[in-house]
């Protein structure tokens, strides 16, 4: 088994995910890491020594996928880890800055990227998703003729869509090299069958999605709960609180956040041969096909 939650349901990816976001194992030394893959070897050949649990095993695999990269078996670089997604997740600038290099980590990685890609990517989905969080706030900004009610009222609906449509920018850009080359698709015994466009837009697709969904939460729980924490005799008699309070708030939502997100989809999909290209139908016997949809 590769994992102790089972990935068909969404309740056993989020249970699966809030293990791989643990941020803890963003402090885990090369050593242990090194000890975790050697276990897991030795699980995977029959030659585990004595006195060896399955908990030791499970955690041994938590911290693998965490930090591996199941394309390249290469580490991930600490802050672009999933786990590292919240804590390092900061101002709008180094935001969508940290969000290129997350998205970029994590995509499926079966083709190589040339650094000239990646820069090109990472400038585009960096200036793009900027400029549309930041434009459309300076647009509503500039509108005049709006009365002071309804600018009030668009300045807080446009974050949402700035933000979603940001985050979208920012994958397709990060991973535009897959769309072009493809990514490989595997049969049922994991050997690749060929290398796929239209599974590559799919993956995308479905990781922008994800980037949709996550700052949902972050629009609409915070206020509600500030909005009962501020009625709160203590904190109307210590407002110095409330800026802190509501930033704790704001991390907590948006950690609980994450999770939800990307367990939407498997991390490991499955599409139907059928809706691939030709020379897919032509390699395999299966009727479905599996690819790395990446986090």
């Amino acid at each position: 088994k590769q994992t102790k939650a089972k990935l068909g349901s969404f309740l056993g990816r989020l249970r699966h995910f809030v293990d791989i976001i643990d941020p803890s194992t963003l402090f885990v030394s090369e050593k242990r890491l090194k000890e975790c893959m050697k276990l897991l070897d030795d699980y995977k050949h029959g030659e585990l020594p004595p006195g060896v649990s399955d908990l030791q095993l499970w955690e041994a695999q938590k911290i693998k996928q965490a930090i591996i990269h199941p394309d390249t078996g290469e580490k991930i670089f600490m802050p672009f880890r999933m786990s590292g997604y919240v804590p390092f997740g900061t101002p709008i600038w180094l935001n969508q800055s940290h969000n290129a290099c997350v998205n970029y980590a994590n995509r499926n990685a079966t083709k190589p990227t040339p650094t000239s890609k990646f820069l090109q990517g990472y400038v585009g989905a960096v200036t793009s998703a900027v400029s549309i969080a930041v434009g459309l706030n300076v647009l509503i900004q500039k509108a005049h003729k709006l009365s002071p009610a309804t600018r009030m009222i668009i300045q807080r609906l446009v974050p949402f869509p700035a933000v979603a449509s940001a985050n979208i920018c920012n994958v397709c850009l990060m991973r535009h090299n897959e769309l072009s080359e493809g990514i490989d698709v595997l049969d049922s015994n994991g050997n690749v069958v060929g290398s796929s466009k239209i599974a590559a837009r799919h993956a995308i697709m479905e990781t922008a999605f994800t980037r949709v969904v996550l700052p949902m939460p972050i629009f609409v729980l915070p206020p509600i709960i500030m909005s009962y924490l501020e009625r709160l005799r203590f904190l109307q008699s210590n407002r110095r609180l409330l800026l802190p309070i509501h930033s704790l708030v704001c991390l907590v939502t948006f950690g609980l956040s994450l999770p939800v997100a990307i367990s939407l989809f498997p991390q490991m999909s499955q599409i139907e041969v059928s809706c691939l290209e030709p020379e897919i139908a032509m390699a395999t016997d299966c009727k479905v096909v599996t690819y790395n949809k990446g986090l």
